[in-house]
């Protein structure tokens, strides 16, 4: 029989609901034994591709999925009733063409149906429903919800919409042991619906954390997102202590009774086949309005132009430098960047620091290697004449080994945003330019005072421990309770904050906000 894979998981960037982190996760999983395994976070995909790459060092076939808000109507209805009645759906990739869908729910649902939440809506979904695999989800999932207000016609009708939409074998009920009464209730629903409509049943765990001594630090981590502590009798809180990645003989323990819903976990992990593309380079082109000459033919030109105008500039500080060198050198990186494929790299650097010189705002002179290059000092990217002082081209590109040019540029913060907005205008609007994302995560002193608050500790006392951790860059609580006796004396004497460090421990690094980077920014 093939094995368990668990495809509902929710990890770290399920922020503030997710207390999985990723390496701990796969390691989780091929102790298991587990060939494949998913991440399906709360209507975001931003542990996608570092989920994919830890994946497959580990020998691990990721399984790329998200767990979508769908709004009760349609996303411009926006009222508490349909935030209350929001639905979840769970949404894998299985195709190239799937994953491309889901990437575009994902940002319809940050860029157009935030609410809240990042929304879709059925109409969104049928527009980019091909290539993807979905479950019916939790308890929050629609059909689940209509089970348990007992219009068991409606949730029929539901199922019925769903596998009109994705088709035989694509669409699947899930069920769930995690000790909720109602799930059982629903559980027994599914199962009939299942066998009276034909609709495939898959087994899951919603995972949120990874052990299940885990629980109280997850409920602690939900405090963290809604501001409450766990005295709060009126707060979010998960009514079972099962939401842990559970092993392949629990799984099957639990559904042994209806073994096809374990097997499928398996059958539908194979089919799930993306490729992420990181075996190579993806530039965006560069395309001057009215230019037929190809990257290559243009990056050529400016460069030899841009020599002469250094050349200059060269004879002047030095009247014996040898133009043959310098030529020799500007040959051989030529030829090695166009071998490499990054000549319409180097124009668009090259293009957007013209701007900004040409607007009067301020460019660093190079920093990095790329200060190494007589062909980012001919386009003007650099103001260093590398011969001069003696630096390496290979330092910065070395044709044995192929990897990404690094160019570090330094604008002026006077100015900075008009640079952005010209990168914007002039490579394709915000479709395909966009500033990168930040996390902000619960450092040691952070989560000290979020957890403190969390548990109801008097704040005086949780800052005074907080106090306590070493003023060292990123120091871990682990070490911090090395370097200060005092901590590991009071966590040892003092049962409340003996809990607090190990609730701490758990949670310590996690990603607790989303914002954007201060400089990052990508060309697609």
């Amino acid at each position: 029989m093939p094995g368990f894979v668990h495809l509902h998981v929710h990890t770290q960037y399920s922020l503030l609901d997710g207390a999985i982190r990723l390496d701990p996760l796969i390691q989780k999983a091929v102790g298991f034994g587990m060939d494949a395994v998913a991440i399906t976070d709360h209507g975001t995909m931003f542990g996608t591709i570092e989920f994919s790459e830890k994946c497959q060092k580990a020998g691990l076939r990721p399984i790329i999925g998200m767990e979508a808000y769908v709004a009760p109507r349609t996303l411009a209805d926006r009222t508490a009733q349909d935030n209350k009645e929001l639905r979840h759906l769970i949404l894998l990739a299985e195709t190239d063409e799937g994953y491309r869908n889901l990437c575009k729910l994902a940002s319809i649902a940050q860029l157009q149906g935030f609410y809240y939440k990042p929304r879709i809506d059925k109409a969104v979904l049928q527009a980019h429903h091909e290539g993807l695999i979905a479950f019916s989800a939790c308890l929050h999932g629609e059909i689940p919800r209509l089970i348990l207000s007992g219009n068991l016609k409606a949730a029929e009708d539901a199922a019925r919409w769903y596998l009109a939409l994705f088709g035989e074998e694509r669409f699947y009920l899930e069920v769930q042991h995690n000790g909720i009464p109602e799930q059982t209730t629903v559980n027994e629903a599914l199962f009939d619906i299942a066998d009276r409509l034909s609709i495939p049943l898959v087994a899951t765990n919603d995972c949120h954390y990874l052990e299940a001594r885990d629980v109280k630090a997850h409920d602690v981590l939900l405090c963290i997102q809604t501001g409450k502590t766990i005295h709060d009798s009126e707060r979010m809180k998960f009514r079972t202590d099962q939401l842990y990645f559970k092993s392949p003989e629990e799984m099957t323990a639990f559904f042994g009774h209806r073994p096809h819903t374990i097997e499928n976990t398996a059958k539908i992990a194979a089919r799930c086949q993306v490729d992420l593309g990181f075996k190579g380079y993806h530039f965006p082109r560069y395309n001057p309005p009215g230019e037929e000459r190809s990257a290559e033919e243009i990056f050529e030109e400016q460069v030899r132009s841009g020599f002469e105008d250094k050349w200059r500039i060269i004879l002047q500080k030095n009247p014996d430098a040898e133009r043959s060198r310098y030529l020799e050198r500007l040959d051989y990186e030529i030829r090695v960047i166009q071998e490499m494929g990054f000549s319409g790299y180097f124009l668009i650097v090259s293009d957007f620091i013209r701007y900004a010189k040409t607007n009067g705002i301020p460019v660093g002179p190079g920093r990095g290697s790329a200060a190494g290059s007589l062909v980012a000092y001919c386009l003007s990217i650099t103001d260093l004449d590398p011969l001069v002082h003696g630096l390496l081209f290979e330092r910065f590109l070395n044709p044995a080994r192929k990897s990404m040019p690094d160019i570090d540029v330094d604008f002026c913060i006077n100015g900075r945003e008009s640079v952005y907005k010209y990168v914007v205008d002039r490579y394709g609007g915000g479709e395909y330019v966009s500033q990168i994302i930040t996390f902000g995560k619960l450092m040691t002193r952070a989560v000290i005072r979020d957890v403190g608050r969390a548990l109801g500790i008097p704040l005086k006392e949780v800052d005074a421990i907080a106090k306590m951790v070493p003023e060292v860059l990123n120091i871990s609580l682990e070490n911090a309770l090395k370097q200060e006796p005092r901590l590991a004396e009071m966590a040892q004497s003092k049962p409340e904050i003996g809990e607090l460090i190990d609730i701490c421990k758990v949670l310590e690094g996690l990603p607790r906000h989303a914002s954007t980077h201060a400089a990052g920014v990508v060309i697609s």
